[in-house]
């Protein structure tokens, strides 16, 4: 099993990437402040359901590779590297964001669970990020759980944070909205520091041994 120092690390780094200003809690910020928190759990519930097709593709993928192809392997890393890089790039570049009004209302969940869905099944950079974050943090030893299993159980881990955090949002989304757009330097404190969190990953993610 994972290390309690690990999950530790792991859950923290997770909570902060997921209070980060980005599209999906964007997304359920503006519309539980204009429609509701209903609204915003709904999508939220859409949004998890997604990042747990993700969790198994990148569980069975990695495996797979891991057990036929080292050099595909090897290239993911450095690719997933160069992504981390390139996401840290953003984050200190990023412009704060203002919310807008909308006119749509609630009119079912099941509407906006499936919007959630959508929207991020549709993002392939969910997945090349899962591939790039969650071996960083399994361990590879014939005394604890397979590599695909421990990813697995990462991922499922970042869906129950990603769950509770939007959900916190939606609760506090009318007074979250007025913050962010009234203080954007609480933003780019975030962003910044994001980026370093990014470029910290990037460079353990090139030295490590899986």
């Amino acid at each position: 099993m994972i290390s309690i120092e690990t999950l530790v690390t792991f859950i923290s780094i997770s909570t902060f990437l997921c209070f980060l200003p980005g599209p999906d809690n964007i997304f359920v910020l503006s519309q539980s402040a204009i429609n509701g928190r209903k609204v915003g759990i709904s999508i939220t519930i859409g949004l998890c359901i997604g990042l747990v097709i993700h969790t198994s593709l990148v569980s069975l993928g990695i495996s797979a590779i891991l057990r036929e192809n080292a050099v595909a392997f090897e290239i993911i890393r450095i690719l997933g590297v160069l992504y981390l890089i390139y996401l840290s790039w953003g984050a200190f570049n990023v412009k704060p964001v203002y919310f807008k009004d909308s006119n749509e209302k609630f009119n079912g969940k099941n509407k906006f669970i499936k919007k959630g869905l959508i929207m991020n099944l549709s993002n392939p950079k969910i997945i090349i990020f899962f591939l790039a974050f969650l071996p960083q943090f399994t361990t590879d030893s014939e005394n604890i759980t397979p590599i695909p299993f421990q990813l697995f159980y990462l991922g499922l881990i970042f869906v129950v944070v990603s769950f509770l955090v939007f959900t916190l949002i939606s609760y506090l989304s009318v007074f979250l909205s007025v913050v962010l757009s009234d203080t954007p330097s609480i933003q780019t404190v975030l962003n910044k520091i994001t980026g370093l969190i990014f470029i910290a990953l990037a460079i353990n993610l090139a030295v490590s041994q899986f």
